[in-house]
């Protein structure tokens, strides 16, 4: 049991980021990763195909014997964790609370905007988790679907990138916010842009917090000195390969894998 893999999902490259903290955060652990880069995105799809589509990535995990699964996708965790948890005997972890408790804790004057694709911000997940920690704080949401496929088009510094960012995020920083959940895994790609553009508001990456979580909950912990790290593919493209370099690094091999 406890050198069974840390299982981790997202759409596509952005969940990486979640990787990356749990490598640092739990260096010992195994960890193998699914990027379902055949079908990203997620964020404009149904909820119905969401769940589908996250059952069927936890399936896949699963074939791996896997101990835990973390849902390092915001989309997933906002329209299918109850439903994964109901289906699988093993603990499931997602994005949202961990980045509302975050949020709650550091902001001063409670104004919280959040940023997601139109899937998790149509869901209202983070404002209700907000809202439950605690009910006086004012949430302001902000659909940015664009994000995305400039990430994945690797321009996380790109002047277009700044620009677009601009014109999201002018809505959410007129309403006063001091703190800003980057409510997708995509997004700490872009923390730089999102930096200029916000300057003076805190920026809650989640894949921090969900990392922490994870060393909560972990139910048994590997005694490795160095864990090995797995990532896989529902289509293995130059594109994830690229940035997957950009954020993990050299000499971490990508297998493309069946879903099915």
């Amino acid at each position: 049991m406890p050198e069974r893999p840390i299982g981790v999902f997202d759409s596509g490259v952005g969940g990486l980021t979640v990787l990356r903290a749990l490598k640092e955060h739990l260096p010992s652990e195994n960890l193998i990763y699914f990027g379902d880069t055949a079908r990203v995105p997620y964020g404009n799809k149904s909820p119905k195909t969401i769940i589908k589509f996250s059952i069927q990535n936890v399936r896949l995990l699963e074939r791996f014997n896997v101990k835990m699964v973390v849902v390092a996708c915001n989309t997933s965790s906002a329209h299918a964790l109850e439903v994964l948890k109901s289906n699988f005997s093993f603990p499931i972890v997602g994005v949202i609370e961990p980045g509302a408790r975050e949020a709650v804790k550091i902001s001063k004057s409670g104004k919280i905007g959040v940023i997601g694709t139109e899937a998790t911000v149509r869901s209202e997940a983070y404002k209700r988790a907000i809202v439950s920690l605690n009910p006086f704080c004012q949430v302001y949401q902000k659909a940015c679907p664009l994000f995305v496929p400039l990430i994945e088009e690797g321009w996380l510094n790109d002047e277009v990138t700044y620009e677009v960012a601009k014109r999201y995020l002018k809505e959410v920083m007129d309403k006063g916010v001091d703190t800003l959940v980057l409510g997708c895994t995509h997004y700490p790609l872009i923390k730089d842009v999102l930096s200029k553009v916000c300057q003076g508001i805190s920026l809650v990456d989640s894949a921090e917090a969900v990392a922490k979580e994870v060393e909560k909950l972990l139910p048994v912990r590997s005694k490795k000195r160095e864990g090995q790290v797995k990532i896989l593919v529902s289509d293995k493209t130059e594109r994830f390969e690229r940035i997957s370099k950009m954020i993990m690094g050299n000499g971490i091999e990508i297998e493309e894998v069946s879903i099915e």
